[in-house]
C-alpha cells in the first residue's frame, strides 16, 4: 500500500469512526425522544433549530440545511409537524414566494419538555462512547469545542 492509499484508508477509518459515534448517539436519542415525547431525532432537530432563530422562524431552505434533509423531505416533515400543530407556515412579507416556518405554542411546549431528556441522553451517550477506545478521541474532540459553538445561544 502506498502513501496515498494509506491516507485514503486513514480518512475512511476516520469517517467510519465518526459514523459509529453518530449512530450510537442517534439511536439513544431516537429511543428516548420516541418513547418519552413521540418525536423523532430529526423532528426534534427541526423544533430545536426553529427555537434558536431570531424571530423564531426560518425559510424552508434554511430548515432543510439545519436538518440535513432534501427539500422534498423537509416539506414532508414540515407537513407532518404542521398537522400535529407543532409549527406553522407564514408568507414572507419581503418576498411573497418565500415561506417561513415557525414554532406554535404547542411546538414550544413539546420542545421545552423534550429538551432536558435530549440533553441528558446526549451526556449519557457521550459518556458511554468515551469508554470505547475507538470513539474516545472523537468524544474528547466534542468536549473541546469552544463553548460558543457547543452551548445554546443565550436568550
Amino acid at each position: 500500500m502506498g502513501i496515498a492509499d494509506d491516507a485514503v484508508e486513514v480518512r475512511a477509518q476516520g469517517w467510519r469512526t465518526l459514523a459509529a459515534l453518530h449512530g450510537l448517539i442517534e439511536s439513544a436519542l431516537e429511543r428516548e425522544l420516541q418513547t418519552g415525547h413521540e418525536l423523532s431525532v430529526v423532528e426534534y432537530t427541526v423544533l430545536d433549530a426553529l427555537s434558536r432563530q431570531d424571530g423564531w422562524h426560518m425559510r424552508m431552505q434554511q430548515l432543510a440545511r439545519a436538518a440535513a434533509l432534501s427539500s422534498s423531505a423537509t416539506t414532508r416533515l414540515v407537513n407532518r409537524l404542521q398537522d400535529r400543530g407543532l409549527l406553522t407556515r407564514i408568507l414572507c412579507q419581503d418576498d411573497r414566494r418565500g415561506i417561513y416556518t415557525e414554532l406554535t405554542p404547542d411546538g414550544w411546549e413539546l420542545l421545552n419538555r423534550a429538551r432536558p431528556a435530549h440533553d441528558a441522553v446526549l451526556v449519557k451517550a457521550l459518556a458511554e462512547a468515551e469508554r470505547i477506545p475507538e470513539l474516545a478521541p472523537l468524544v474528547e474532540a466534542v468536549h473541546r469545542l469552544p463553548a460558543a459553538q457547543a452551548a445554546p445561544a443565550a436568550s
